[in-house]
């Protein structure tokens, strides 16, 4: 709920007069701002009521369903064509009478420019004054059509942006009622395309559709006035016209096919950009980035192919109206001479003129507009068929109560009757069947149950999500859902819990206690004002889940449905969330409660038991026990007794008694929120950033370097002046010809007369050899076809290569930015730089840029032209030169500034899209979707501001510009008056034509440079993108390439390891300092937040870490990434699935046998349900692997890791959705299949951890314990313990004896006889640890040589106790039995022949205790094991443990080294494992 969207700016147009709406006037306060400073959001004036996105949805909405109902009652298939034309079809055609005086304007204004030339043909009658008035005429008829030019165009563009913002309304109002089916049958990638891409077809089509009917007329009323002048003649110029037209309805068809091909794979593209950014730390983790990128280049290809084809076809038909004119004119000169009709300078330039103006409407506007309605039509026909998709309907089994009349709390319920329901009706198997359930006022039903057995489709199918065959559901109240995947959307934590309603401080502070949210929102850098980013990315999963279930609370609804929110918290939390939520705050409430915790099942008043979609077993606690189910394998480890001394820790708590839920809401944006309440000042989500100033030269530079080199570069401007230099020529000889004709005309006209009269004559008739003259005209026209497809062909041809390279670019830019950039911007914003940006690079800058340069050409060789025949135009041309360039430079600064917002505004449309259809199901639960309604109407006003601004700026400059040329065009035809005794009629026509072509030339010019220079700023924005920083390199450099089969044994350690997501941000993990060894499993726990996660984000180097990282002795900083991350294995906490099979999911390289792949799947008990699908391996995915619970998700990531193979595995809380069976079997798995690799496990669950050889206890970033499980909570105190403690009174001693068993059973394998030590490669152990006696000598050898001091202290204080700690005395060195010893003999080294007393933090207890130099022996035994010659190669720089003394009870250590660790020591480091 953006607080940004709101700000005051009346709209000006709203109040503008006649003569101001005319001139745009009422831009100019906004222009002079624009000038002096860049523009702000804050400037853009508001959307007036008409172009409202909420008023003009409703309105198309309201005629789509129309259509939709002529479906339903007579077959007839629905048009949004016909919707749309109803909705602005008559406010379109009114326009039409504009466009008919502007277009009769330009058919009188040849016939007056006839009357002019007259004045300049030899033995002209008309006289100088009435030469004044005909190029008087001519100059008003320039001033009318930039009178009525612009604001036609205005209003067209206008219109066009209506229907874009009414079907982009429309479509989201669509995509909040898909249903399921629906939701797999698209893809956010195809929406946000058709959002982005398709609807712009309105933008441009609805410019020309008019000159489809002026163009017929316009053409008949030319034919008649050159018939007049021409006789039959005229008919073959026309014949020119007309034979194109055919060709530009086949291309028209052309276009459509070619439109439809590139819109397919640009849905493909845009999808699978939505996937990789969304999906792009679980890319990274796995080193995917290449067969990601070559999937992208394999789309994007055929993409760039078929725009190519469109760009080629453009070119032609662009060549074809750029020499269609002269074409024409040398058919009707042909015929001209061939009847031996005489020739007149006069004739020939109205022909010219007449053809300029029928051949711009029928072969130039005309064939625009059937190319863009062709591509209109399909863009429309993508959207109808989106809009056809199938909604949620409201089924008749399921009743609910509307808001307003909700029941009293008493009287709330919720009834299953005898409910059957499958997701897809053409599979046979139920998804639910049978199943009934009843939850009155004040109970607790538990819906428990394996994997896929249909818990979250039970409460799908309450919320009407689900469809049902048979039975009833009767839901009395008001419904808040709290989903199993935790939605928050990029906003601050008070806004994603207020969700849009007014706010209520007290609700709100009860909410964020029952839910355990105080102690986190306090330790964030701006508290409840924290901006969380898109999905969440700042928080961690347990704070998603608590986020999420606060704003179910604070909704105060009458009925909750909370789908597992206890999986993703630690134990403590899920308690204090369970008493003093779920059975405190919503004690009094309806309550559905799915969950894989078992400890809470006594404490339900039900308990429902699911099954593959069938109830097995329903009733209380005590029932469920005593029946024949076999409910005790579920419930094994239940908390039978709760431990009424298990107090929660934390710092706020709340009453159990009822919260008071009053009257609530909360705001979209500041100045709607109660007036009695001031809330904090929201944290505003950083702007994207935008460029200042122009764009550079050096923009346009790196463009044409990516589609071409110089030579290229320089053959094409060669081409675009010999294609000019060949149009120009072409008027010129037009017009010597004519004129050498009209001269032997008169003398051949006076030549017969003297003779008829004289018989004589001394007249000369001068000669000209038409032939010649046909052959050069035609060779001309011939060139300037050739010459100008050539360039059309060759500019494409760079554009295209140029758009796809920057593509590539930024694409492999962004897969090789740090993850810290896509956790800072929203996915909207990046996906809008592949959607929108690369759009723009792709279809208009091409067709826009060359545009351009052909009426810049064209403009600087008519002023040229005009020029060199009558050198007198060159004096107004000055001033006017001067003034326009004034003009220009004043709109083109407010025109940057608009155009930027209008991009930086865009993309809030996209992340909103994509966030709502993230929480769709949430939004409907609670019933949101007017809200979220309103936020895109909100969205897309801001948005519209800056296009309405963008369209009408552009306006206000073609005006002045058009005035401009107005006055040249006077200038000349006076000049040429004045000018009459040293010109003939041929130079005149010339000038006075090319004057009158460039007076709508010249502002279409110079708006498309001012077009081409916004449209470089997507070239910019790309740019932009293709220079973010990178990542450390993929690949280790020569010298510090890791051995090929590293690392052989899996010791990670870390020294003073620290950690922060952002350079001025807090450390998260703050200077930590462990050591795991080979082929140990730990165990990572703390309560949310604590910086369990950021383990993983550290060990990957997703976030490059400080201090010095270890694995197998080789710093993972100094590797490439890589290197790195391919030798580690990762679940993650939030299962991520791509679009594609099944098969690709598991193994994307294809590097596994279709038997491995199955193998995977049955370890994680998968198999059995992947068989069932039809296509098994090959099933098809959908987007974010919607066909998949949650938990076949986190199995299908679980089952990915088994086919890795790595030595070093990290589970984060991969187990969190699946019931505790299914967990244990997994556990099982990975115990097997794991159990040669090192294994660190983040869980919520702690009897998946009471097994691990130690648990490492993380708190606000900090190491608080880390030993074996048994031997902490046999100190009684500590984290750990209270954690267990908090579970309950059974629950904990059921932990603690699998932690004593554990302990035990590992300690009872390590033997103490050296006779049963096993053989490896036929040699015993001990002749082993004989040959590694002599290494230990190595090692005493080596330290003594080292730099450390005879009396240097052996230990440092480190850490924040280090002024009150002593220097400890040296203390001897290892012996050699130390190093021959036995791992099983003893896992503490003994000082002076004793055991020191250790905590479990493996500190010594007594303060004067010094532990004796050791290091990590079972990873010295381990590469002894496994190096092929028996030798551990120990030098002076081989990594020393410093260990400093600390106080007993000492909550922050700096050390946090296991007991069962033994570490070297030395004076200048201050932890690592030994380097093997």
């Amino acid at each position: 709920m953006d607080e940004t969207l709101r700000h005051h700016n009346p709209n000006p147009i709203a109040s503008a007069n006649f003569l101001s709406r005319t001139f745009f006037w009422w831009l100019n306060p906004l222009l002079k701002t624009g000038y002096s400073r860049q523009l702000e959001t804050e400037d853009m004036y508001n959307v007036v009521q008409q172009d409202a996105s909420g008023y003009l949805g409703n309105r198309l909405e309201k005629e789509w369903k129309k259509e939709m109902k002529k479906l339903k009652d007579t077959g007839k298939k629905p048009s949004l064509m016909r919707a749309l034309a109803r909705c602005f079809g008559v406010q379109y055609m009114l326009l039409g009478i504009i466009v008919f005086i502007e277009e009769g304007t330009k058919v009188v204004q040849p016939l007056l420019l006839g009357g002019l030339i007259r004045y300049f043909t030899p033995d002209s009658t008309i006289t100088k004054q009435e030469a004044f008035l005909y190029a008087m005429a001519v100059s008003i008829c320039a001033i009318v059509l930039a009178v009525a030019h612009h604001p036609y165009f205005f209003s067209v563009t206008r219109i066009g942006m209506q229907m874009r913002v009414a079907c982009c309304s429309l479509m989201y109002k669509k995509s909040l009622r898909l249903s399921n089916k629906a939701l797999g049958e698209t893809t956010v990638g195809q929406i946000v395309n058709l959002m982005s891409n398709d609807v712009n077809r309105f933008d441009q089509a609805v410019i020309f559709l008019h000159f489809l009917w002026i163009g017929p007329v316009q053409a008949i009323a030319v034919l008649v006035i050159l018939w007049y002048e021409l006789g039959p003649a005229v008919l073959a110029g026309f014949a020119v016209l007309i034979l194109l037209i055919p060709l530009q309805g086949w291309m028209g068809k052309l276009f459509s096919v070619l439109r439809q091909k590139t819109a397919k794979h640009t849905d493909e593209r845009v999808r699978v950009m939505n996937e990789i950014i969304s999906g792009m730390r679980v890319i990274k983790m796995y080193c995917w980035e290449k067969p990601f990128g070559d999937m992208v280049e394999k789309i994007r290809s055929p993409e760039i192919r078929w725009h190519l084809w469109r760009h080629n076809c453009n070119g032609f038909l662009s060549t074809l109206r750029y020499s269609s004119v002269a074409a024409s004119l040398l058919a009707i000169m042909v015929v001209l001479i061939l009847v031996a009709t005489g020739l007149s300078t006069r004739i020939v330039f109205m022909a010219r003129l007449y053809m300029g103006v029928t051949g711009g409407v029928l072969v130039g506007a005309a064939s625009l507009a059937v190319q863009q309605l062709s591509e209109l039509r399909v863009g429309i026909m993508r959207m109808k068929k989106f809009l056809c998709l199938e909604e949620l309907e409201e089924s008749s089994l399921v009743e609910k109560t509307e808001d307003h009349d909700r029941p009293p709390a008493d009287q709330c319920s919720v009834n299953i009757d005898n409910v059957t329901a499958k997701w897809d009706k053409n599979v046979d198997q139920n998804t639910l069947e049978k199943i009934s359930a009843c939850v009155k006022a004040g109970e607790l039903l538990a819906v428990i149950g394996p994997v896929g057995a249909g818990k979250s489709s039970l409460l799908m199918s309450i919320l009407g999500e689900l469809p049902s065959s048979e039975g009833k559901i009767q839901v009395n109240g008001k419904i808040a859902y709290v989903s199993q995947q935790p939605w928050v959307f990029s906003a601050s934590v008070r806004q994603n819990v207020t969700m849009g309603e007014i706010f209520d401080a007290a609700l709100y502070e009860k909410s964020l206690r029952a839910c355990a949210l105080k102690k986190d929102l306090g330790i964030m850098p701006h508290g409840d004002s924290t901006l969380i980013g898109d999905r969440g990315v700042s928080l961690s999963g347990g704070q998603r889940a608590r986020v999420n279930l606060a704003r179910a609370l604070y909704t105060n609804a009458d009925i909750y449905l909370l789908d597992d929110p206890l999986s993703a918290v630690d134990a403590a939390v899920g308690r204090h969330i369970f008493e003093k939520c779920i059975q405190g705050a919503l004690k009094k409430k309806p309550r559905i409660l799915v969950t894989h915790q078992v400890q809470y099942l006594k404490e339900a008043d039900q308990i429902l038991i699911l099954k593959e979609g069938k109830v097995l077993g329903t009733g209380t606690f005590e029932e469920l026990s005593k029946s024949g189910i076999d409910f005790a394998s579920l419930l094994k480890h239940d908390d039978e007794d709760e431990d009424d001394s298990a107090v929660m820790m934390l710092p706020d708590t709340i009453s159990t008694s009822n919260v008071n839920f009053n009257e609530l809401g909360s705001s979209l944006s500041l100045a709607s929120i109660a007036s009695d309440f001031v809330p904090e000042k929201i944290q505003v989500q950083e702007e994207e950033q935008r460029q200042e100033g122009t764009v550079g030269l050096g923009v346009y530079v790196k463009y044409f370097r990516a589609g071409t080199g110089i030579f290229v570069f320089i053959l094409l401007v060669l081409l675009n002046l010999l294609a000019q230099t060949a149009y120009i020529m072409s008027d010129w000889w037009l017009s010597r010809w004519s004129n050498e004709e009209e001269i032997r005309y008169a003398a051949t006209s006076r030549f017969n007369e003297e003779m008829t009269l004289f018989n004589s004559s001394n007249i000369t008739v001068p000669e000209v050899d038409t032939n010649v003259n046909i052959y050069i005209f035609t060779g001309i026209v011939v060139s300037v076809f050739l010459f100008g497809l050539l360039r059309a062909l060759l500019f494409f041809k760079i554009a295209v290569d140029a758009s796809q390279t920057l593509h590539n670019r930024m694409f492999s830019k962004i897969l090789r930015a740090p993850i810290s950039f896509f956790d800072n911007n929203p996915v909207g914003r990046i996906l809008n730089r592949f959607s929108k940006d690369v759009g723009h690079m792709d279809d208009l800058l091409p067709i826009t840029f060359f545009d351009f340069v052909q009426c810049f050409l064209l403009i600087v060789g008519i002023i040229i032209v005009a020029g060199i025949i009558n050198p007198w135009v060159f004096i107004p041309t000055v001033p006017l030169c001067i003034l326009f360039i004034f003009i220009r430079r004043y709109y083109l600064r407010s025109s940057r500034s608009v155009k930027r917002l209008e991009g930086t505004t865009r993309s809030p449309v996209f992340s909103h899209l994509s966030a709502s259809l993230q929480g769709l199901h949430t939004i409907r639960a609670m019933s949101m979707e007017g809200k979220f309604m309103d936020e895109f109407d909100s969205h897309q006003d801001l948005h519209t501001e800056a296009w309405f601004l963008f369209l009408s700026t552009s306006r206000w400059l073609a005006v002045r510009l058009d005035w401009l040329c107005a006055i040249f065009v006077t200038a000349v035809s006076f000049c040429s008056v004045l000018a009459a005794d040293r010109m003939d009629a041929g130079l005149v026509g010339l000038s006075i034509t090319y004057a009158m072509t460039l007076m709508g030339l010249f502002q279409w010019g110079v708006r498309q440079s001012a077009e081409v220079e916004n449209q470089m700023i997507s070239v910019e924005r790309v740019l932009e993108y293709s220079q973010l920083p990178s990542e450390a390199p993929l690949e280790s450099g020569k010298d510090n390439k890791p051995p090929p089969n590293w690392p052989q044994h899996g010791i990670i350690s870390g020294e003073k390891a620290a950690l922060k997501y952002s350079e001025n941000g807090p450390n998260v993990l703050k200077d930590i300092n462990f050591c795991i060894r080979a082929q140990e499993k730990v165990g990572i726990v703390g309560r949310t937040g604590a910086g369990k996660s950021s383990m993983i984000v550290m060990l990957f180097r997703l976030v490059e870490p400080t201090g010095k990282l270890m694995i197998d002795g080789i710093n993972i900083s100094d590797i490439g990434l890589h290197d790195l991350r391919k030798t580690i294995s990762i679940i993650p906490q939030d299962p991520v699935l791509f679009t594609g099979t099944l098969r690709r999911n598991l193994d994307p390289f294809g590097q596994h046998s279709d038997s491995q792949l199955w193998k995977s799947l049955e370890e994680v008990e998968l198999k059995p349900a992947i068989e069932e699908l039809p296509g098994q391996l090959e099933t098809e995915v959908s987007e974010g692997g919607i066909n998949f619970s949650v938990g076949q998700r986190q199995l299908i990531c679980l089952a990915r890791a088994i086919l890795r193979k790595n030595k070093i595995l990290l589970i984060d809380e991969a187990t969190a959705n699946v019931d505790p069976k299914t967990d244990e079997l997994i556990q099982a798995t990975i115990r097997d299949k794991f159990r040669q690799c090192t294994v660190l496990t983040i869980a919520h669950r702690l009897h998946t951890i009471m097994d691990s050889d130690r648990v490492l206890v993380l708190d606000e970033g900090k190491i608080i314990d880390f030993d074996e499980p048994h031997l902490l909570l046999e100190k009684g105190e500590g984290h750990f313990y209270q954690m267990v403690q908090q579970t309950g009174k059974t629950e904990a001693e059921h932990l603690a004896d699998i932690a004593l068993t554990t302990f035990e059973e590992r300690h009872a394998s390590k033997p103490n006889d050296d006779n049963v030590l096993p053989k490896e490669n036929g040699m015993t152990y001990e002749s082993k640890m004989d040959q590694g006696n002599q290494n230990a000598e190595d090692l005493d050898s080596a330290i003594s040589s080292s730099s450390i001091e005879e009396n240097a202290p052996m230990f440092e204080p480190v850490g924040s106790e280090s002024e009150d700690m002593e220097a400890a005395p040296s203390a001897p060195l290892l012996d050699q039995d130390t190093v021959g010893k036995k791992a099983g003999n003893s896992s503490i080294p003994k000082v002076n022949g004793e055991h020191p007393t250790v905590n479990g933090s493996g500190i010594p207890k007594e303060e004067d205790k010094m532990m004796e130099d050791s290091y990590c022996e079972d990873d010295i035994e381990q590469a002894l094991l496994s190096s092929e010659d028996n030798t551990v190669e120990l030098t002076p720089s081989t990594p020393i443990v410093s260990i400093a003394k600390q106080k007993r009870g000492s909550k922050d250590l700096s050390e946090n080294i296991s007991s069962s660790t033994p570490l070297l020591t030395d004076d200048s480091q201050t932890s690592d494992c030994i380097d093997v």
